[in-house]
């Protein structure tokens, strides 16, 4: 059979790419002269970079999407450019494809859910090349299960097995595809260790997720390059370095990026925010801007961090470090007795602090529990802390008055040993110090957003609209399921409505349930280049300016408000920045959403690390999710696990109000807030994940 009939034959099963072809019927250059002698005469299509029969009829309505999802027996894809929402692609469906990959999908006519969207895939177009996951051993042979989709198995094939072993999280590529999961052969490009050590898991999440903890050569060399403060640098910069000034961040912070300072005086206060001028030192279209940019945030997991910018700037020049001077952006607020926000500047100033404040240590003077230790350290600064007090209590009170949201989210302080494992988890507490400081870098934010939205300055807002009526609908079901009030005057809650649920509810056995449900109902804060204000803080204005070591969107507003402040008129203004306000509000944003999903999915693995020591033992735990797989009980250490429903229901769970899972025969049902004691039954840290067993019911 020639090659023409072969390509033929080929493309009258489905349609394939250039690749595809050639790696059926090899002969490469005989194969692509074909394709391009078929595609001249029309007797063959190509679209998204598949190849169709010109006569078949699925070479027209089909759409380019991404695999979002793959589940053991059916998938999602996202199609582009298109917001009518993801395509249901069942198992017989899927051509084999992969999370990840692009591919071209066709709609069923008469989809059997009416009113849905389902479909084919009819060809991979640009097949994803990466995945990560633990090797598993079976019959001799090695395979791989991706993380997304551990239900997979990709063979490794064995020339390509790069010294891995059963039990290993590695990263492979994929060699080649065929034409089902079974078909599809990887070979090993990184070897991270035992999937038993989280250390090694979380080093699998960061390279999956692209996250590179090393800076390019040119970013390096030119962070090298950078001196310290010259005389030219303090030109038309106020010197505050006589301020009674000082930073205040855990004992093993070394990015400190924000200080402080506090005086009475008539009438009021005169607070002072000094933030550290890293926009001094990344310039525009400089390597370490192109870098800042792309990273467009720091990743902070178990007892490490990685940077956005090169330790000789995060730790070094830019850290405001006690006795070093520094160039700093300083937001000097004039506020009344009661707390009241009267007037404010802002001004490139340079600084030195006096002392690097601990919250801690901080709490312990604050609470009366001084000692002579801390009294000697602080004393520079020991007249400001109880002044601090006062205008933090004021500025609470005040907090509480328009209606902001006080949400308690349990945070976890994983303690690890010197071989980086996890042997103990801890609710991390929040003291005075650090809600001050919250207070105190929140009141500046708001002074920058301020400044900006009046004089109609391009810049990047931090935005916070209010929940959505689906979002409402649910906060409402689960307040039912709770026996709490759950109507609100208007169609969706105001902030002091909220602000009252969550009040009545905090200290009780309701709290984490109740909080957590109203954190989901709200939407998802982000940036955008237009104030649209901060519904959870209820604030007209609000943006981010004190992390610009941390934070890529605080250094582009110092940028834009440093020209502002130096004179440059609005037109320019928005000749130089409008255009990069939109694309750091969107770059920042999604590099927000990623690194948050990352510090998750890292903290998860530890989690299971340490439970997975604790296999058998029993723990108490509230309901804090129900599915129809099971119900999800936190326990007191922030740690999440699944009692599986099959291991407590007799019969098919009932799901009621997604609140509430109910065994038809039993008649045993569990609520979210109910009181249960579980034994740890599987932790499995590869995927960050661990299984309960329902010891008794409360």
């Amino acid at each position: 059979m020639s090659i023409r009939s072969k390509i033929l034959r080929e493309l009258e099963k489905k349609p394939r790419r250039l690749k595809e072809l050639k790696d059926k019927l090899g002969n490469d250059k005989k194969v692509q002269q074909t394709v391009e002698e078929l595609q001249k005469k029309g007797k063959i299509r190509q679209k998204s970079g598949a190849y169709f029969l010109a006569k078949d009829a699925k070479a027209e309505g089909t759409l380019e999407c991404v695999l979002v999802k793959l589940g053991p027996s059916f998938g999602f894809a996202a199609p582009e450019n298109d917001q009518k929402g993801d395509i249901f692609i069942p198992g017989r469906a899927l051509c084999g494809a992969l999370p990840g990959d692009r591919v071209m999908v066709k709609l069923f006519d008469r989809p059997k859910v009416p009113g849905s969207r389902e479909g084919e895939i009819l060809a991979v177009v640009q097949p994803r090349k990466n995945f990560v996951g633990t090797i598993v051993r079976e019959k001799e042979r090695l395979y791989l299960l991706p993380d997304e989709c551990p239900f997979v198995r990709l063979q490794v094939k064995k020339s390509a097995a790069g010294g891995v072993s059963d039990g290993d999280k590695a990263a492979v590529e994929l060699l080649s595809r065929g034409e089902d999961y079974e078909d599809h052969r990887v070979g090993v490009a990184l070897r991270f260790g035992s999937a038993q050590a989280a250390k090694n898991c979380a080093k699998a999440l960061l390279y999956a997720a692209g996250v590179d903890r090393h800076f390019p050569e040119k970013v390096k060399a030119e962070a090298r390059k950078l001196e310290g403060i010259q005389p030219s640098d303090l030109k038309k910069r106020t010197d505050l370095r006589s301020w009674p000034i000082f930073t205040i961040d855990a004992a093993s912070t070394k990015d400190i990026d924000d200080a402080i300072s506090l005086l009475a005086v008539e009438n009021g206060w005169e607070l002072g925010v000094h933030i550290a001028d890293v926009s001094h030192y990344v310039k525009p279209g400089s390597e370490l801007n192109k870098e800042a940019m792309r990273r467009g945030t720091s990743i902070y997991y178990a007892d490490s961090v990685i940077p956005m910018l090169p330790r000789q700037l995060s730790n070094g020049l830019c850290s405001l470090n006690p006795g070093e001077d520094r160039l700093a952006f300083s937001c000097i607020m004039q506020l009344t007795e009661d707390g009241q926000l009267r007037d404010f500047r802002f001004e490139k100033s340079v600084i030195r602090s006096r002392v690097k404040g601990v919250y801690s240590e901080l709490n312990q003077l604050l609470a009366g529990d001084e000692t002579p230790e801390l009294v000697e350290k602080y004393e520079e600064v020991w007249p400001q802390l109880p002044l601090m007090q006062k205008l933090y209590e004021q500025r609470a009170k005040l907090h509480r008055e328009r209606g902001g949201i006080e949400l308690e989210t349990e945070e976890a302080k994983l303690v690890l040993d010197e071989e980086g494992r996890c042997v103990d988890i801890q609710r991390r507490s929040r003291g005075v110090t650090e809600c001050m400081i919250e207070e105190f870098m929140l009141l500046a934010n708001q002074c920058a957003a301020q400044l900006a939205r009046r004089n109609q300055l391009p810049f990047v807002y931090r935005v916070h609209e209010a929940p959505n009526p689906e979002r409402v609908e649910r906060l409402t079901g689960m307040l039912r399921v709770c026996g709490l009030p759950d109507h609100f005057a208007g169609e969706a809650p105001t902030q002091k409505e909220l602000a009252a649920l969550l009040d009545s509810t905090r200290g009780t056995d309701l709290q984490p349930v109740v909080h957590t449900g109203v954190l989901r109902a709200m939407a998802k804060a982000c940036y955008e280049p237009e104030p649209k204000g901060h519904y959870g803080l209820a604030l007209e204005d609000y943006t981010h300016f004190t992390s610009p070591i941390r934070r890529y969107p605080d250094l582009a507003i110092h940028r834009i408000l440093s020209d502002w402040l130096g004179g440059t008129s609005l037109e320019e203004l928005n000749r130089r920045y409008a255009w990069f306000a939109r694309e750091a509000s969107a770059q920042s944003s999604a590099c927000e959403v990623a690194a948050m999903q990352l510090e998750r999915s890292t903290e998860a693995c530890y989690k299971a690390e340490y439970m997975h020591a604790h296999l058998g033992e029993v723990f108490e735990g509230v309901v804090c999710g129900v599915a129809p797989q099971g119900i999800y009980v936190e326990l007191e250490n922030t740690v999440e696990g699944l009692v599986h429903a099959e291991s407590i229901c007799k019969g098919e769970p009932q799901l009621i109000e997604s609140m509430r899972l109910k065994d038809p025969v039993s008649g045993r049902q569990w609520s979210l807030g109910d009181r249960v004691r579980v034994r740890v039954d599987r932790a499995d840290v590869a995927l960050g994940r661990v299984d309960f067993a329902l010891e008794e019911t409360e």
